[in-house]
Parts: structure tokens; C-alpha cells; sequence
């Protein structure tokens, strides 16, 4: 692509050319015809001649060698690297001893693909996907939390200190007959298409819970104008059970299960629970676990409907479903 300034283009190339080899114009009234130096009207006229109107084009301006470049071996070990342990340009800079530049520049040149479009365990790209309209499917899956004691674990009083907090508030638990701190369970149901979300802390992952969750969630995405046709979830016993079965196929719905040891099918959760972690379950040190859970309603507010999402581009969420009240609260 020629510059913007540049005084000719391909065609003005070509008719300069063939003022000067076809008509017989003199190098300098070409040049002064067409507003060019000397030089350039016999460059354009030599190409012309050797190489007719294809040589108008421009050329790339690499050089024809490059005797400082990296050594073709260097290289075949970079890819080499890559390949077999799918390392990053630093990590591979330091097994060979090169600049992590260059080991980036090699990797462009040779079109290895980013290691976040690979699957890991295998060194395939990752197959990305996303259903044309919501409620085509919804993710389900749930995810263990330890609960925070009272006055605060080790983000508030440093790991010693917390730790010790934790086990007294245990035994005493124990003592009262009350419950365990123990965990609670973050059930998660995620449209794929709109990404909006729905979470609840339950206590446990059994069939029974997890079937009254689905049935919240449903009704959830059913006040949001989702008619939900598909669920897909991981192979989890509750999922499996007979109760869920018979409860999503009376209200119609179809259901799926990823493959065994491949969370990749379920990312779009797996992805929503690392961000909601980082950003509401260690966003900041909560002092009691009864106020890290009423930080988790704002938080879904916001997630829904105003934190911008990288895939919808920069858009959250209720920016994808239709009719959805809310979005501007």
C-alpha cells in the first residue's frame, strides 16, 4: 500500500512507465510530467521494462538477508519447545538461553498460536463456542468454599493467627453441638449465550439441593424472558441422579453431561467462578462469612448488569437478553 503522501500510485507507475519505454519521453519530462525525481522515473521505467505492468507493484522492503537473524536450528528448537511442553516465550528463553524477544519473534514468525487458544493437557486448539440465542443452554456446576470464622481467618489477622481462629471456632462448634464451619456450596447456573448469571451458597451438593437450586434458577431465567432448552452439567452424582433427570424433563428441558475429565466442555462456569472468587470471594479480607455472603447479591447485580464481559465486547451481560428490567439500576 503505497503512503498516503506518495505523489504516485500503481496506475501512475504504469503511465509514467510507458510514457518513457513505449513512447520514448525523456527521463526528465516524464519526471517533470508526473512531479517525481529523476531517479524514480528510471527506477519505474528499468522495472517496467524487465518485468512489465506486474512490476509496478510495491515490494516488501525486508532486506534479502539477514546475517544477524536467528539460526534456522535456534528456531526449530523454539517450536520444538513449544510444542512438547507448551511453554511461554520466557519459560522457553530460559531453557535455551535466549532473549524472551526473539523466542516471541520466532514463535510469530513460525504462526504458533497464543497458549490460551490451546487445550493444555493435549496441545489442541481450543474449541470455542456459543449458542445463537439465550437459553439454547445454560451451564450448571458448583463450586466448594471454605467459610470464613468469625472475626476474621488469615486475610485479616496473617496465616498464624488465623489458622489458630479457625480451629478454635471448630472445636467450639463441636462442643455446642452446632455445626462445622466446614464449606458452602456455590451452585451456579450460567446462560452461554448472554453469560448472564444466577449463584446461591447452599450447604451441601446433593440431589436434593441441587434439584431446588435448578428450579430457583429456572424461575430466575424464566423472569429474565429466558425459556431455557438445554442444561449442561459435569458428571457430578447429583446430576446423574434420577430426581435430576425427571425434573428437567417435565419442564422440557434437555440434558447434557461433559465428557469424563474434560471441564473444558463446561469452561463458561468454570471461567465464572474463577472471576467470582477474585472478585467477590477474596476481593477484600471479610471479617465473618455472614458478611462475605451479603456482598454476593451486589455483586451479582453488577456482574449482570454493568461489568463488562471480553466476549460480549466490553457489554455485560443484560445488554444480551431482551426486556430484562434492572439494567440501569
Amino acid at each position: 500500500m503505497p503512503h498516503r503522501n506518495a505523489p504516485l500510485t500503481e496506475l501512475g507507475r504504469l503511465r509514467l512507465a510507458r510514457c518513457v519505454v513505449d513512447q520514448g519521453w525523456s527521463l526528465r519530462r516524464a519526471a517533470e510530467r508526473f512531479q517525481v525525481s529523476h531517479t524514480t522515473a528510471k527506477r519505474w521505467a528499468d522495472r517496467y521494462r524487465q518485468q512489465g505492468a506486474a512490476g509496478m507493484s510495491d515490494r516488501p522492503s525486508r532486506p534479502h538477508t539477514s546475517p544477524r537473524r536467528t539460526p534456522q536450528r535456534i528456531e526449530r528448537r523454539i517450536v520444538r519447545t513449544r510444542v512438547r511442553h507448551r511453554l511461554g516465550p520466557a519459560r522457553i528463553a530460559a531453557r535455551l538461553g535466549l532473549p524472551p524477544s526473539t523466542v516471541h519473534r520466532v514463535l510469530q514468525r513460525y504462526g504458533c498460536p497464543p497458549l490460551a487458544h490451546l487445550d493444555r493437557a493435549t496441545g489442541r486448539p481450543v474449541r470455542r463456542y456459543e449458542h445463537p440465542a439465550p437459553g439454547d443452554l445454560v451451564h450448571v456446576d458448583v463450586k466448594k468454599l471454605g467459610n470464613i470464622p468469625d472475626g476474621g481467618g488469615h486475610r485479616v489477622h496473617g496465616r498464624a493467627v488465623g489458622n489458630r481462629n479457625h480451629q478454635r471456632t471448630v472445636t467450639s462448634d463441636r462442643r455446642g453441638g452446632k455445626p462445622l464451619l466446614g464449606y458452602g456450596y456455590l451452585h451456579t447456573a450460567i446462560d452461554d449465550h448472554s453469560r448472564l448469571a444466577y449463584t446461591e451458597i447452599l450447604p451441601d451438593e446433593r440431589k436434593q439441593t441441587a434439584t431446588a437450586f435448578w428450579q430457583r434458577a429456572q424461575a430466575f431465567f424464566a423472569g429474565c424472558g429466558i425459556t431455557v432448552r438445554r442444561v449442561l452439567t459435569d458428571n457430578g452424582s447429583a446430576y446423574r441422579s434420577r430426581l435430576w433427570h425427571d425434573t428437567l424433563t417435565a419442564a422440557g428441558i434437555a440434558h447434557k453431561r461433559t465428557r469424563p475429565f474434560r471441564p473444558q466442555t463446561n469452561g463458561k462456569v468454570e471461567r465464572y467462578h474463577r472471576t467470582l472468587l477474585d472478585e467477590w470471594a477474596y476481593a477484600r479480607p471479610y471479617t465473618s462469612e455472614a458478611e462475605r455472603r451479603a456482598a454476593l447479591a451486589p455483586w451479582l447485580h453488577i456482574y449482570n448488569h454493568h461489568r463488562g464481559h471480553t466476549a460480549l465486547g466490553g457489554l455485560p451481560p443484560a445488554s444480551r437478553v431482551t426486556n430484562l428490567s434492572g439494567q440501569n439500576i
